[in-house]
């Protein structure tokens, strides 16, 4: 069994992974290149229009770039060994995983691990005010790892117990709040941390969704291997 969820992870996670790595330079690196102008003082928000058509933003850099692309493959692949071990539990317990219902399971990775935590700390631009960061670290991990839980309870659980549960799950790390800055400040407009936040969270949807159905796809096929 481990052979085979080592195999659906690995080829899962690096085939999604480059999706994601291209998806991300084209929706969401123009972003945050624009929002590094900012921070280095060489665009000014409210400093006029003019200096913020005519800057041209960083062009193709290979080592900035091909990092990237390597970065966001191995952060997929870890996601991928992760959500193929669930798929395996569940392929034992007589859950039948296919690509197509993988597409679920893959969504529900995004709700954990982006989209829970993303409703109170929501992805950040650079040069934005922010609480300490070991406080932000540890209200992710477990707001992660509720949501992840809830996740399950919905997906297996049966009945209203069940369900109540994850809703609360759900709700609990929100209530009882995320660290926020003492004040909020940045040199980047709020309009562009709009922006980035979408983009990052819309990308983020369509990697898990790739990621579950690539997950589901090589699994199955690994089971009827034997």
């Amino acid at each position: 069994m481990f052979a085979k969820i080592g195999t659906s992870a690995l080829f899962a996670g690096f085939a999604a992974g480059l999706i994601a790595a291209v998806l991300q330079l084209i929706f969401v690196q123009p972003v945050l290149l624009h929002a590094e102008l900012y921070e280095a003082g060489e665009l000014v928000h409210f400093g006029g229009t003019l200096n913020a058509v005519e800057q041209e933003l960083p062009g193709f850099d290979a080592m900035r770039d091909g990092l990237s692309v390597l970065f966001t493959a191995l952060i997929y692949t870890g996601y991928a060994f992760m959500l193929v071990g669930a798929m395996a539990l569940a392929s034992d317990r007589g859950h039948a995983v296919t690509a197509r219902n993988g597409i679920i399971w893959g969504i529900a990775g995004y709700i954990a691990f982006h989209f829970a935590p993303a409703v109170s700390l929501p992805p950040e631009l650079p040069g934005v005010a922010a609480a300490d960061v070991v406080d932000r670290q540890i209200w992710w991990f477990g707001t992660v790892i509720s949501a992840a839980i809830a996740m399950a309870l919905i997906g297996f659980g049966s009945g209203w117990a069940a369900w109540g549960v994850a809703a609360v799950l759900l709700l609990a790390p929100h209530v009882i709040g995320a660290p926020q800055p003492e004040y909020f400040a940045g040199p980047v407009p709020p309009e562009l941390g709009g922006e980035f936040a979408g983009r990052a969270l819309g990308v983020g949807l369509a990697s898990w969704a790739i990621l579950g159905c690539f997950a589901g796809f090589f699994w199955s096929r690994a089971e009827a291997e034997g």
